[in-house]
């Protein structure tokens, strides 16, 4: 998650610029090895398919490979040169990586592969007021679609943009803020209280979502101004013009990354006509 490299990458180097960041690394393998060794324990214990079905299983390691793509390959590094490949970088990150970790359930896994007693401090830590207040604050879905809209337009702002291309800091909290507020937005709607009545609902939040971010897409598509010169220096090696790559990069916002929320409502909307009302695919989490 750290600001890309000074000098934008060249065609000729794509291929070995791969970031390997200690952070992003150490954190990808642990939150891997806790799962899968979480995993292990909990179908050791209750049988496979039990607490974690096996496709949700599938679905976090989709999730944690999506992760590794974008904030590992070169497409990382490439976001430097190119708006375009940096916009595929989040929209990775927050229409593929977010929801596929959300329907793995990884809290379940990464409790049972710590000790008892760590589990049962943090079941302590959850139940007190603060903590149980602030989380059915920030997972009620009108909040958490709120905080992803904000999210995804202020980040946008040219002036805020552009600052997070010089800047570490900066550039680390623009992807915490866009992969953590998509992680909420699609917990929220996945696996909050809502319950089957209020599964409508979150097909228009889906909806509204693929709405707006459409329109910002559209705005970059077809704006006449360049809204990022800092990419002036880095497109012309890869044969296009700035304005050309901003356009490039409305597309994927737009279409893209617009379809992935409208499938998604669709999928969400099938579930709810298709199931019983006593009956959610959703099922409640199996605590160690």
């Amino acid at each position: 998650m750290l600001a890309h490299d000074a000098h934008p990458l060249a065609p000729h180097d794509v291929w070995t610029a791969w970031s390997w960041e200690p952070g992003v690394v150490v954190l990808l393998l642990v939150s891997g090895y806790l799962y899968v060794n979480g995993l292990r324990a909990l179908w050791r214990t209750a049988g496979k398919g039990h607490g974690i079905r096996r496709w949700e299983a599938a679905a976090f390691a989709g999730g944690w490979l999506s992760l590794a793509a974008a904030l590992i390959s070169p497409l990382h590094r490439l976001g430097g040169a190119l708006f375009s490949a940096h916009m595929a970088q989040h929209e990775l990150l927050m229409v593929v990586a977010a929801p596929l970790l959300v329907l793995g359930r990884p809290i379940v896994p990464f409790l049972w592969a710590v000790p008892l007693n760590w589990r049962r401090a943090a079941g302590v830590s959850a139940a007190t007021r603060p903590v149980s207040a602030t989380w059915k604050w920030v997972t009620l879905p009108s909040i958490a679609w709120a905080l992803h809209a904000a999210a995804i337009w202020v980040w946008h702002a040219p002036a805020l943009y552009q600052a997070t291309l010089s800047s570490e800091t900066l550039h680390t909290l623009q992807h915490v803020s866009f992969l953590g507020s998509a992680l909420l937005f699609w917990w929220a709607l996945l696996h909050g209280r809502a319950g089957r009545l209020a599964r409508p609902a979150s097909v228009i939040y889906l909806f509204t979502t693929a709405v707006h971010t459409s329109l910002l897409g559209a705005l970059l598509t077809f704006s006449t101004r360049l809204w990022y010169p800092i990419y002036d220096s880095g497109t012309l090696a890869w044969g296009i013009t700035p304005l050309e790559d901003q356009q490039l990069a409305g597309l994927v916002m737009w279409v893209p990354a617009g379809l992935s929320y409208l499938i998604a409502a669709l999928a969400l909307a099938a579930t709810w006509l298709r199931e019983p009302a006593s009956h959610s695919i959703f099922q409640p989490s199996t605590l160690p």
